[in-house]
């Protein structure tokens, strides 16, 4: 084993959750080609082939299904070993891996992790958004930030900021030739800016009032899973949009957009941080969790 077959180890075990050579090189934060390079480096060394490789799948050969099984609970222990000494670390160094949600990152990214990097500067933030909700200890991530509500039960969630809401919005000249819908159901009458969910499906819009839930299937001309592009067409008139608030509350406020059905988009759960109850945090997780549960206690 080569001075680097830590980062060889990792590899494998990388790869043998993510199923992708594309998808485990983007948690361990290296290129496909270095990750390749690496696979290539320790199957010569074993001398035997650890994963089936065509060009749509990975899988791993009976080989490499016992080097994994053998291998994964001892690179733990050493992780483990290795978290333990960095909790004794006098300064905050090292990595810290975040998985959150594109409009969550977005929220928290300025008054959370840039100030974090100011405070602390020894310390690298590798923050990786993407929409689907994943086991973060399983993809190798220290923390997540998800809507609390979604949160896993067997984490430690630190609520981040005040509730949160939806806004339905349009823009001024929209409302100017088309009727402002009074009630949920008005929308049907409306093009609205669609939203396509990470599973694929369609997102049905979801209002409520006075404990009454209403979901509406909305149809418009264009159906998005990226909120900037969303922004985009509500602003240029396509329609109405629906969106977390805090992704067009500085349009509400400039006039460029109107609100809509405000009494049907009470506040709801707030953003939350995440993580594994680990008894021997490294001192920079320390700091973050720390920092965050300041931010907390004065938004």
């Amino acid at each position: 084993m080569s001075k680097d077959g830590l980062i060889e180890l990792e590899a494998v075990m990388a790869i043998a959750r993510r199923g992708s050579f594309r998808q485990a090189a983007l948690e361990l934060g290296m290129s496909t080609s270095a990750l390749s390079s690496s696979i290539g480096k320790i199957e010569r060394q074993l001398g035997v082939q650890l994963f089936n490789r065509t060009t749509r799948s990975v899988s791993l050969t009976d080989a490499g299904r016992r080097f994994v099984e053998q291998v994964g609970p001892a690179l733990e222990d050493i992780q483990e070993a290795m978290r333990t000494a960095r909790s004794q670390q006098a300064t905050p160094s090292g990595t810290i891996r975040i998985n959150a949600f594109a409009t969550a990152a977005q929220e928290v990214f300025a008054p959370l992790i840039l100030e974090y990097l100011r405070r602390y500067p020894q310390v690298h933030i590798d923050l990786v958004t993407e929409g689907k909700l994943i086991d973060v200890v399983d993809s190798g991530f220290d923390l997540g930030i998800r809507t609390a509500e979604l949160v896993p039960t067997d984490m430690i969630a630190l609520p981040l900021g005040p509730a949160r809401r939806f806004a339905v919005v349009a823009t001024p000249d929209y409302l100017a030739t088309h009727e402002a819908p009074k009630t949920p159901s008005d929308l049907l009458g409306h093009p609205c800016i669609r939203i396509r969910l990470p599973n694929g499906a369609r997102y049905r819009w979801q209002f409520t009032r006075d404990g009454e839930t209403l979901h509406v299937d909305v149809a418009g001309p264009v159906t998005l899973d990226e909120p900037h592009l969303a922004r985009m067409a509500v602003l240029d008139g396509i329609g109405i949009g629906f969106f977390m608030e805090s992704n067009v509350l500085e349009d509400i406020a400039a006039g460029r957009l109107v609100r809509l059905l405000e009494d049907w988009t009470p506040p709801g759960a707030p953003l939350a941080l995440y993580y594994p109850g680990r008894r021997n945090q490294s001192a920079a997780l320390k700091a973050f969790i720390a920092l965050a549960r300041a931010m907390s206690a004065n938004a």
